[in-house]
C-alpha cells in the first residue's frame, strides 16, 4: 500500500482508529442503528455476504459524506472481514471518499479527447475560481473538484459531471458559471440524466436506496430528454451517403439477421484443432515460449545479454 502513515488513507487502511489524522467534523452525522439495519438489507440481497461491500460503503458515505474510519469498522463488523480488507477496497475505487467531501461532487474530464478539446483548460479554471487543487474541497463546503480520467462521453467532449449527472460539451465560461451555480446553491439541470440532487444523495442511490423524500420526488425526478447528435452523426453521414458496413461471412446480415446464425458462422472459422503459433511449444513439455527473451521484436535490451567473441 502506498497510504501513508497519518493519513486518511492509511487510517482506513490499517483500522487504526487513533492514527493522528484530522479529526472528524464537528458536525458529521452519526452511523446509527438504522444504518446497520440497511447494511443488513444490502447484505441480505447477495449469496456472498462480502460481496454486498461496494453498496455498503455508497451506504455509510450517503450518511457521513465521505468513507470514515467508522464506516470501514461498521463494513468490517458486519461483514466479518478485516478493517485492512475493507480500506483496501475503500482505497482502490476513486468513488470512495477518504475526506470530507462537499455538497457537490464536479468532475472534469482531463482524458485524451476531452483534453484536446479542452479539457484541461476547464480544470484549471475552475480550480481557480474555487481556490482548490485535484480532490479538494473549496473552503465555503459547496464543492468538491476532481479530474477524470475518463467519463465514458467522448462524443459529448468536453465533459462535466456534477454528483455523476452529465454537463456535456461544455467550455471555460460554461464550466465556470455552472460552478458557480452550484455555489449559489442552485442546481442546473444536466442536459442529460436525471435532476441533481447532492453527493450524499447519489451515494445513497448507489446503494441501492431512494435517495428522495417521498415517492412524488422519486416520480419527479426522471431523465432529462437527450437528443443523441453527437452519438449518432455518424450513423446519419453513412445513410445520407449511401455507405454501409460490408457483410458478415457466409451472407448473415448484420442487419435483422439471424443472430445465432451469426454466432456459427464466427464458430466455423475457429479450428480450435489448428496447430498453435510458432513459440507457443517449447518441445520440452512445459508451457511458455522457445523464444530466448530480448529476442522478440521491440525487446531489444530487455533479455540476457550475451557475450560476443
Amino acid at each position: 500500500m502506498s497510504a501513508l502513515p497519518g493519513s486518511a488513507e492509511g487510517t482506513a487502511v490499517t483500522g487504526l482508529d487513533s492514527s493522528p489524522v484530522e479529526p472528524a467534523p464537528a458536525d458529521l452525522p452519526p452511523l446509527t442503528e438504522q444504518t446497520r439495519l440497511e447494511a443488513r438489507e444490502i447484505i441480505a440481497r447477495y449469496p456472498v455476504p462480502r460481496s454486498a461491500l461496494l453498496p455498503m460503503l455508497h451506504l455509510v458515505q450517503s450518511y457521513q459524506g465521505y468513507v470514515t474510519p467508522e464506516g470501514v469498522g461498521l463494513c468490517a463488523e458486519e461483514l466479518g472481514l478485516t478493517k485492512a480488507e475493507v480500506g483496501a477496497v475503500a482505497t482502490f475505487y476513486t468513488m470512495y471518499k477518504r475526506r470530507p467531501t462537499g455538497r457537490h461532487l464536479v468532475s472534469v474530464c482531463t482524458n485524451t479527447l476531452c483534453a484536446v478539446l479542452g479539457g484541461q483548460r476547464i480544470f484549471d479554471a475552475v480550480a481557480a475560481d474555487l481556490g482548490v487543487h485535484h480532490d479538494e474541497t473549496a473552503a465555503d463546503g459547496s464543492v468538491t473538484l476532481e479530474h477524470a480520467e475518463c467519463l465514458a462521453a467522448c462524443d459529448y467532449a468536453p465533459v462535466v459531471t456534477v454528483d455523476y449527472e452529465f454537463y456535456d460539451q461544455q467550455d471555460v465560461d460554461s464550466a465556470r458559471e455552472l460552478v458557480a451555480a452550484l455555489r449559489r446553491g442552485e442546481k442546473p439541470l444536466p442536459t442529460r440524466g436525471a435532476p441533481l440532487t447532492d453527493f450524499r444523495g447519489i451515494s445513497r442511490q448507489l446503494a441501492g436506496f431512494s435517495q428522495h423524500a417521498d415517492a412524488a420526488a422519486a416520480a419527479a425526478a426522471v431523465d432529462a430528454a437527450g437528443e443523441l447528435g453527437p452519438t449518432l452523426i455518424g450513423l446519419r453521414l453513412a445513410e445520407r451517403r449511401g455507405e454501409a458496413a460490408p457483410p458478415m461471412p457466409d451472407s448473415v446480415s448484420p442487419s435483422g439477421g439471424d443472430a445465432q446464425a451469426a454466432e456459427r458462422a464466427g464458430a466455423a472459422q475457429a479450428d480450435l484443432d489448428a496447430p498453435q503459433p510458432a513459440g507457443r511449444d517449447t518441445g520440452n513439455g512445459r508451457a511458455g515460449t522457445d523464444t530466448p527473451a530480448g529476442t522478440e521484436p521491440g525487446t531489444s535490451g530487455q533479455g540476457p545479454s550475451e557475450k560476443k567473441a
